[in-house]
């Protein structure tokens, strides 16, 4: 489906506020205690992170991007169609792979941008020790989890020492993808390529030889991650329209493609 706002300035919130229990340290982070579950989202230039102080299992999806599951105290079981369990306290899983998983116990996800790891086609399994690391880097000190301030720079420097570091990005590639799903994932892709000195063909060309997934698909997830920040504070429909949706039925699919979950279950207990 074509993007609905590639042409329209992209707007975001400053500040902090609290609406509803939800307190949002910044517009890009914000922490939810509803009955008995805790929720927590963040986002930054490495690494956006999803928390939840609960067991929960997402339906089949498939994410351009890498996840890490961080389970705490328990562990992450993922399948794929016609392969084996996997099972293991922790797990790195490569960006664009169909798959369901679930977590046992109260648990952290993080969300890292393709070009931000070097590329490995299968599952990378975290061992006891490795998944602690990473927690303490983040900053999470309790069994339910980190809070809104959780150090995602100390997370992803902590990542990069386990999976690697990756190849450096066409520096063309990088301004563009940098520019499309971080910084203004509505500014027209035409734009973007007339400030690389490329045509628009040409640049959707690299982005996907270079990072392995559409400039449109990125954009997408741009956009999502977008919509989520602003879930707490509005309905789903303003959300899906700020952040640059046609609509929040297209908000809602690309949720479920992505992330294998509704963006209602992001923000309020689902039986």
């Amino acid at each position: 489906m074509q993007d609905s706002r590639d042409d329209q300035e992209h707007r975001q919130g400053d500040g902090s506020d609290s609406v509803h229990g939800t307190m949002i340290r910044s517009p890009r982070a914000w922490a939810l205690e509803q009955n008995d579950r805790r929720i927590v989202f963040a986002s930054g230039t490495e690494a956006t992170m999803f928390a939840e102080s609960r067991p929960f299992r997402v339906a089949q999806h498939r994410l351009p991007a890498w996840k890490v599951v961080l389970p705490i105290g328990g562990h992450v079981e993922l399948r794929q169609l016609g392969r084996p369990l996997v099972a293991a306290p922790g797990l790195i899983v490569p960006p664009q792979l169909a798959h369901t998983c679930a977590a046992t116990s109260p648990y952290i996800a993080l969300f890292v941008d393709s070009w931000l790891l070097p590329s490995y086609p299968e599952p990378i399994g975290l061992d006891a020790g490795e998944v602690r690391r990473l927690l303490a880097a983040l900053g999470t000190i309790d069994s339910d989890g980190p809070d809104a301030g959780v150090d995602l720079t100390a997370g992803y420097t902590e990542l990069r020492t386990l999976a690697g570091c990756p190849s450096p990005l066409d520096p063309r590639v990088a301004h563009a993808v940098d520019l499309c799903t971080l910084r203004d994932p509505d500014v027209p892709i035409t734009s973007v390529a007339i400030e690389v000195g490329l045509s628009a063909p040409r640049l959707r060309a690299l982005v996907r030889q270079d990072v392995g997934i559409t400039l449109t698909r990125l954009r997408r997830w741009g956009r999502l991650r977008t919509a989520i920040a602003d879930l707490p504070d509005s309905t789903a429909a303003v959300a899906a329209a700020t952040a640059g949706f046609a609509d929040q039925a297209h908000l809602a699919r690309t949720a479920r493609d992505f992330i294998g979950r509704t963006p209602a279950s992001l923000r309020r207990a689902e039986a």
